[in-house]
């Protein structure tokens, strides 16, 4: 003899749970797509104090040192 009618509470609480899921999942998806927007576009940035700036191998100087040193 089991229980086979579902309450109205637990019907309730199961389509807030599976909306409240896919809104996880959706943001979980967004992050993951800007951060492989980000890498791939950026491959040679580095971010330093809200700044960014090239990497040291595309230094348009060869010499490495700075100009005004």
């Amino acid at each position: 003899m089991g229980l086979t009618q579902e309450h109205d509470l637990h019907r309730r609480r199961r389509s807030r749970n599976v909306g409240l899921g896919l809104v996880l999942a959706a943001f979980i998806a967004l992050t993951f797509g800007l951060t492989m927007v980000k890498i791939s576009q950026g491959s040679d940035m580095q971010g330093y104090d809200h700044t960014y700036q090239l990497s040291p191998r595309h230094s348009t100087n060869p010499s490495g040192a700075e100009a005004g040193q």
